[in-house]
């Protein structure tokens, strides 16, 4: 199982640094797909029947595409309501996370429905935002994710026994919470200080923003992730299986892989167009 899963993320990985190396509108295809996926399977997830989600999938990920190649997405202001919009929801799953660990929640399904349009749309017109600003920026802004995950799994593993949310995710600690905290802050400073003309996300935050308001801002993204990683586990849980889909080997669904990024890319994309 491990074999399989460092062999899906190989590639993975090839496939989007092609995809970014090859234009705007190859990425833009990649990207489409990967949202197209994502809504199949959260249609799935709010109990539409697969064909239902299929045809979702295929109508919102072409409709984005066909968008973007047309120049016609929203720019400018209307891209920033779209994130502020979609920030505020992830803000708001929040406390909604809480009561699911309580057991006093249960969201319809016409909730999850609307509610992954709209937050895979506005994900899907951050990653282009940030992509338009450098390939760098996009990468950089995502591997806030990637850092956290990976030090949050390591440091559960190693100091890991208050269970973060043990009804909804079981496999989550304070300790991973922690962990990642630390990592992505450590990680951003030292990027910094070595190659502060990298045109990094997180060292362009830390040169844009006064130190403290940048490591807060940091610090948030990582929250963020992990409000976007548990509200999966929540609908996972909730629609009674264990991995949004079965598309990836070794790895599970897109969704799987890219809840994190829901939340991170429209706060990352929000803070590019305050700060800028």
């Amino acid at each position: 199982m491990l074999g399989q899963r460092v062999a899906t993320a190989i590639v993975l990985l090839l496939v989007l640094i092609g995809a970014l190396a090859a234009g705007r509108t190859v990425f833009a295809a990649a990207v489409s797909l990967i949202i197209g996926a994502a809504v199949y399977e959260w249609a799935k997830l709010a109990a539409h029947a697969p064909a239902v989600a299929l045809g979702a999938g295929i109508a919102l990920g072409t409709s984005l595409f066909v968008l973007e190649v047309l120049l016609a997405w929203p720019r400018g202001g209307a891209l920033t309501a779209l994130v502020v919009v979609a920030c505020a929801i992830w803000v708001l799953i929040g406390p909604l996370l809480v009561r699911a660990e309580r057991g006093r929640l249960s969201l319809a399904n016409w909730a999850k429905s609307a509610l992954g349009v709209t937050l895979l749309a506005a994900a899907w017109a951050a990653a282009m935002q940030l992509y338009r600003d450098g390939v760098l920026m996009l990468f950089s802004s995502a591997a806030v994710v990637w850092i956290a995950d990976i030090a949050a799994y390591f440091a559960g593993r190693a100091f890991g026994k208050r269970k973060l949310a043990p009804h909804i995710s079981p496999g989550k600690t304070w300790a991973g919470v922690g962990g990642a905290m630390i990592a992505v802050l450590a990680i951003a400073l030292s990027l910094a200080a070595a190659a502060p003309q990298l045109p990094l996300f997180t060292t362009w935050l830390l040169q844009t923003l006064p130190r403290g308001v940048a490591l807060l801002a940091l610090a948030l993204l990582v929250a963020l992730a992990i409000v976007g990683d548990l509200f999966e586990s929540l609908l996972k849980r909730q629609a009674g299986v264990k991995d949004s889909g079965g598309l990836l080997p070794g790895h599970g669904g897109v969704l799987d892989r890219i809840d994190a990024l829901l939340p991170v890319l429209p706060a990352a994309a929000l803070l590019r167009q305050i700060a800028t």
